[in-house]
């Protein structure tokens, strides 16, 4: 072999190489990068340690209530909603196939036998058939633009924002149970208050009468204790009706029948009070954290794909497609035979004129990408401003708890004050009747306070994104010799 006609060869085969990458790596569209946005280093009551990763914490134990642990664990299996979007994630997972499936061969086998004859005026058979084949389609669209590759990236984009769905779908939930828990607890806490409130008014009320007959008191002061004591009696109903409400909505987000849940919460149990510690990380915690931010994040990706599989639509296509079809014959009274049909070629196809259809998917495509990407900003956004408000409520409701137990004490101390003046005769029972409104008002406003305050500490760690993955516990487990 000559020196120049190895050199044709080795260039030839440096130029099918090339060729090969040239086609391997041209890709349509451009790539999708994670998106950034400048975030302050810490919030504006925060500290500027990083959280790392807290979608494990299992934050509500803090609480320290038994109960409330068995109602999120039973939930996380069993609420409706959360089951739903994992179910959506084997639709996305399919569709990841599907997205992929058409830049790849595609090959159809078939099969078939007939039997075919004339009949004549004596119904006898005459010339029958008998005819066997088969048939092999193979057809392969070469995806040198990338449609399929970039469209089969947007379908793995999406099969991760249906994850960080199902993720949001876990802590929307947690924030509802545990919500609605505080909530129930709080009203048997109102009930409880407003029972016992009551006995101390119809104590009043039995007192007035005594001082009526003995001539210490008058008529309407009797009327204005039994007033008081029906006014407490109508508040009960309303607080147990909100009660019930609660706990079927409890036992709606954990999927059970509501008569298999009352009795247990029926229970008399004091209200949650959060006894962990306050961390709420940095700002640049959030992106890795929460679940919206991270399906926004995939649902960009997913557009960004789109972009490249509407400009490869504006390129030609090549089908390489081929078939093959033996057949086999035999006629009565003659030998059978066989008969192979085969064809192979490749098709192009090129878009010239279509309205601009093509183009006008590509600037939809795109414009899809921008608002996206707007869409993060504003989930980024938006997590930051509820991780600022949380910080700000959790400081501020807690400062005010102190001084309103120290504003119960009072209450009650100035109503054992006017209850004994009042049986001494130095005191009217107008006395005692403010003094009762101002304990039942400032208990009542410290139950409440203890509500908001557990409900703030929801809030904190639903917004920085925590608790919505269960931890993976895995022991090793120590190996024995025997022998």
């Amino acid at each position: 072999m000559s020196t120049s006609l190895r050199t044709r060869i080795s260039s030839l085969r440096y130029a099918a190489s090339a060729l090969t990458l040239l086609l391997a790596g041209c890709v349509s569209g451009p790539d999708h990068v994670p998106p950034q946005m400048p975030l302050p280093a810490n919030f504006e009551e925060g500290g500027k340690k990083s959280n790392g990763h807290v979608v494990t914490a299992e934050w509500w134990t803090a609480y320290r209530d038994k109960p409330l642990d068995g109602l999120v664990t039973h939930g996380l299996r069993e609420n409706l909603d959360v089951l739903q979007a994992l179910e959506n994630i084997n639709s996305a997972s399919a569709n990841v196939t599907i997205a992929g499936a058409g830049g790849l061969p595609s090959l159809t086998v078939g099969a078939s036998h007939t039997l075919s004859g004339e009949k004549g005026r004596l119904r006898t058979t005459v010339g029958t058939t008998n005819t066997s084949g088969g048939e092999a389609s193979l057809s392969w669209l070469l995806d040198f633009f990338g449609q399929y590759r970039r469209s089969r990236e947007s379908a793995i984009a999406s099969l991760g924002a249906a994850y960080a769905t199902a993720d949001n779908a876990k802590l929307t939930f947690l924030k509802d149970l545990v919500e609605s828990y505080i909530d129930a607890r709080y009203y048997q806490e109102r009930i409880a208050l407003s029972q016992a409130n009551l006995k101390s008014r119809q104590q009043t009320y039995e007192l007035t009468q005594l001082q009526l007959r003995a001539g210490a008191a008058s008529r309407p002061d009797v009327v204005q204790a039994e007033g008081l004591v029906k006014s407490t009696k109508s508040e009960i109903p309303g607080l147990q009706q909100s009660f019930t409400e609660s706990a079927h909505h409890i036992a709606t987000l954990i999927g059970m029948p509501a008569s298999s849940l009352m009795g247990e919460l029926q229970k008399r149990a004091g209200q949650p009070v959060f006894r962990g510690d306050l961390r709420a990380g940095i700002p640049a915690d959030l992106i890795r954290n929460r679940p919206d931010i991270r399906m926004a994040e995939r649902e960009l990706a997913a557009a960004v794909a789109d972009i490249g599989a509407a400009e490869a639509q504006l390129y030609p296509s090549i089908t390489l497609s081929g078939s093959i079809s033996p057949s086999w014959v035999k006629s009565s009274g003659a030998s059978g035979g066989s008969l192979t049909s085969w064809s192979f070629g490749p098709s192009l196809n090129l878009p010239i004129f279509d309205g601009g259809t093509l183009r006008a998917n590509v600037e939809i495509e795109k414009s899809d990408a921008k608002a996206q990407y707007l869409a993060w900003k504003a989930a980024v956004l938006n997590g930051v401003e509820e991780v600022e408000n949380a910080l700000t409520a959790v400081r501020r409701d807690t400062q005010t708890l102190e001084p309103l137990r120290r504003q119960v004490q009072t209450a009650q101390e100035s109503l054992a004050l006017s209850t004994t003046s009042y049986k001494d005769g130095a005191s009217s029972l107008l006395d005692i009747l403010d003094a009762q409104r101002s304990v039942s008002d400032a208990q009542a406003s410290l139950a409440a306070t203890v509500q908001q305050v557990a409900k703030d500490y929801v809030d904190l760690y639903v917004a920085i994104g925590a608790g919505y993955l269960e931890p993976q516990h895995v022991a090793a487990k120590p190996t024995t010799k025997s022998g």
